[in-house]
C-alpha cells in the first residue's frame, strides 16, 4: 500500500494539521494524541491543561479527552491541572531502541570508553537532516556535557552530522536546504540554544571567505566543507557549534553487513579540558579503537530473540471504551498499541503480523500505520513491511531518560499515603551497608506523624526498611534471606511501629524499601500486617513496574 511520504514535515505540525496533505485515511485522534504527546515532551514533560489547548490549538473538551485516554494508559497523569509525563510513556520510544538492538549492543562499550577517557560519550542515529541520541554515558561533573536521550540537534550543529551527510541522497541534500530556509536559526529544535551570532572560528575555514556572509549563509557553507571533510577522514569535529564551550569529536560505527553507519559514537567535552583540535590528537585514536570494537560485536552479534508481544491490547481498550465512555478515546488507544507491537525481533513488521501482535482488526492496524507513516513514526521497508523511526523518541522519551528512582516513587507514594493516611517513607542502603538513607517522604496530616527528612541516615539493624535491604547487601551474612517484608515494633524509638516491603529492580536486586510508619496508639502490628501491608505491596508493584520499564535502556540513579 503506498503511503505519503513525510519528509519534510515535522511530527507536531503535522498532527495538528488538516490540510489536503493529510491521507483521507490518517486517524484524526492519533494525529491529536500524538501533538500532545509532543508538546509535553517539548515542555520537559509538564504542561497546564490550559497550556496545552494553546499549544496544540485543539478545543480544551478534546485535550480533557486525550489526556483522560492518556492517563489510562498510564503514559500520564493528572497532578491539579497539569498533565505530567510518566514513565510508563518509555515504552513507546524502548520499542524502538529494542527493535534497533544498537542500544544493547553497544552500550557497554561506550561506557568503557567513557570510563577510560573520563569524559562524556553518546551514540546517535540520523533522523532525517537531524541526529537523536540512543545512549549516553555521562561524567558527575559540576559542569556536564550530555544531552538527553530522545533529543533532536540539527545535523549542521553536531559531530555526527556530517559523519551522516556522506550518505545524504539529492532528496536529503534538498530536504536540508528547505529547513535551512524555513528555519535558519533553528528554532525548530528547542533542545539547542538558539545559533550564536558568532561561531568560534573552525581549524582550516577561511575567514576571509566567511566574511560578510549571514549567519545562516555562513553555517550552510561550513556544514557543506565539513561533511566533505568527514567523508575522507572518517570523522568529525563539533568545535562550539551547538554553544561556545563545547567541544566533540565523532567516528561512524558501520554495520558490517551493509558498510553503511548504523551510529556514530561520540565524545563530548569542553575546552577548559581540550580543544576540538586535542580532541583529535589525543582522544580520536582511542575513540577509533572502540569503534572497532563496537563494529566487531556487531559482526558477531547472535540473532535477535523476539520476546512475545503486549497481549490483549485490543480486549483492554474495548473494555476501558465501555467503562469510561465518551471520556476514552478507543482509535487513540488502539493507534498508540501498535508502536509497543516492535520489539527486538521485530524490527520489522508486515500490516498482518501488527495486526496479530497487537489483536486489532486489519483494518484498524492499516489506518495507524498510514497515519503513522505520514508522521515520520514508522518508515516503509523493501520487503513490504514496517519499522518504527528514531521519531518514535520524541513521545515523552527525552524529559524521563534522566529520571531517577524517587521521582518515580513519589507519586505512588502520596497515592498510598491518601489511601492507608499513614506517612510512607523510600530508602536505599549506604555505601558502608550499616545505614539506610532516606530518599522519598510522603507525610500524612496528623498532629502527631513521623517526619524524618530526606537525606537522614539511621541505623539499618534496627529498622523495618534497613531488614529488608541487608540481606541485599554483598558483605552481609549468608544465612540472611531476603523477607517479603519486615515490621518492627518500637525498636527505633519509643512508640513508633513500622512495616516495609522491598522494591527490585529488572534482574530481581533488591535496590531500595518502602515503608508505612505509624504511632502504636493507631495501629496494631496485626493492623500494619493485615490493613497496611496489601496496599504497601501494591504500590511497590507500581514503583518497581515504572522502574523495570524507564531503566530498560537508560540507568535509573537511585537517589
Amino acid at each position: 500500500m503506498p503511503l505519503p511520504d513525510a519528509a519534510t514535515t515535522s511530527p507536531a505540525d503535522a498532527a495538528a494539521s488538516s490540510d489536503t496533505s493529510t491521507p483521507a485515511e490518517a486517524v484524526a485522534p492519533l494525529m491529536r494524541g500524538v501533538a500532545v504527546l509532543h508538546r509535553l515532551t517539548e515542555a520537559n514533560g509538564v504542561l497546564s491543561l490550559s497550556a496545552l489547548e494553546r499549544a496544540t490549538g485543539l478545543a480544551r473538551s478534546t485535550v480533557d479527552r486525550i489526556v483522560a485516554t492518556l492517563a489510562r494508559m498510564g503514559y500520564v497523569r493528572l497532578d491539579g491541572r497539569d498533565a505530567i509525563l510518566t514513565p510508563r510513556v518509555m515504552e513507546l520510544g524502548n520499542a524502538y531502541l529494542a527493535a534497533l538492538r544498537l542500544p544493547a549492543l553497544l552500550d557497554a562499550r561506550a561506557d568503557a570508553l567513557a570510563d577510560e577517557l573520563d569524559e562524556s560519550v553518546s551514540l546517535a542515529v540520523a533522523d532525517r537532516d537531524g541526529i537523536r541520541f540512543i545512549h549516553q554515558a555521562t561524567r558527575r561533573r559540576a559542569m556536564s556535557l550530555s544531552f538527553r536521550i530522545g533529543d533532536l540537534l540539527p545535523a549542521e550543529r553536531t559531530a555526527p552530522g556530517p559523519l551522516f551527510a556522506t550518505e545524504w541522497t539529492d532528496e536529503d541534500w534538498q530536504t536540508w536546504r528547505t529547513r535551512r530556509t524555513t528555519d535558519p536559526e533553528n528554532r525548530d529544535f528547542p533542545t539547542v540554544p538558539p545559533l550564536p551570532h558568532h561561531t568560534p572560528g573552525h581549524e582550516g575555514e577561511d575567514k576571509d571567505e566567511s566574511e560578510g556572509k549571514g549567519k545562516g549563509e555562513g553555517v550552510d557553507s561550513d556544514f557543506v566543507r565539513r561533511t566533505t571533510e568527514a567523508a575522507s577522514a572518517h570523522h568529525a569535529l563539533d568545535d562550539q557549534l551547538i554553544e561556545p564551550g563545547l567541544v566533540a569529536v565523532s567516528v561512524p560505527v558501520r554495520d558490517p553487513r551493509t558498510a553503511r553507519i548504523a551510529c556514530v559514537a561520540n565524545v563530548v567535552s569542553h575546552t577548559s579540558r581540550h580543544t576540538a583540535a586535542d580532541l583529535r590528537e589525543t582522544l580520536l585514536p582511542r575513540l577509533r579503537a572502540a569503534v572497532s570494537a563496537m563494529e566487531d560485536d556487531l559482526r558477531h552479534a547472535p540473532p535477535p530473540h523476539p520476546g512475545p508481544p503486549p497481549a490483549g491490547l485490543a480486549t483492554w481498550t474495548g473494555a476501558s471504551k465501555q467503562e469510561l465512555g465518551r471520556e476514552f478515546i478507543e482509535s487513540l488507544a488502539r493507534g498508540l498499541t501498535v508502536l509497543t507491537a516492535f520489539g527486538e525481533g521485530r524490527a520489522e513488521l508486515t500490516l498482518t503480523e501488527v495486526a496479530k501482535a497487537t489483536g486489532l482488526a486489519r483494518a484498524t492496524a492499516r489506518r495507524a500505520l498510514i497515519t503513522y507513516e505520514h508522521l515520520g513514526l514508522v518508515a516503509a521497508t523493501p520487503r513490504r513491511a514496517f519499522a518504527l523511526t528514531p521519531r518514535v523518541l520524541a513521545l515523552g522519551f527525552p524529559p524521563l531518560s534522566r529520571t531517577s528512582l524517587p521521582r518515580i516513587a513519589t507519586p505512588h507514594m502520596a497515592a498510598l499515603t491518601a489511601q492507608i493516611q499513614e506517612t510512607t517513607a523510600l530508602a536505599i542502603l549506604t555505601g558502608r551497608g550499616d545505614e539506610i538513607q532516606y530518599t522519598a517522604q510522603a507525610p500524612a496530616s496528623h498532629v502527631m506523624s513521623v517526619d524524618v527528612t530526606v537525606g537522614t541516615r539511621l541505623p539499618a539493624s534496627g529498622t523495618s526498611m534497613g531488614r529488608v535491604l541487608l540481606p541485599e547487601h554483598p558483605d552481609a551474612p549468608p544465612s540472611h534471606t531476603s523477607p517479603s517484608y519486615a515490621l518492627v515494633d518500637e525498636e527505633l524509638e519509643q512508640g513508633l511501629r513500622a512495616i516495609a516491603v522491598p522494591i527490585r529492580d529488572r534482574t530481581g536486586r533488591v535496590i531500595a524499601a518502602l515503608n508505612a510508619a505509624t504511632h502504636v496508639a493507631r495501629r496494631t502490628a496485626e493492623s500494619c500486617v493485615h490493613d497496611i501491608l496489601p496496599a504497601l505491596m501494591s504500590t511497590a508493584s507500581h514503583i518497581e513496574t515504572d522502574l523495570h520499564t524507564a531503566s530498560r535502556f537508560t540507568p535509573v540513579p537511585l537517589i
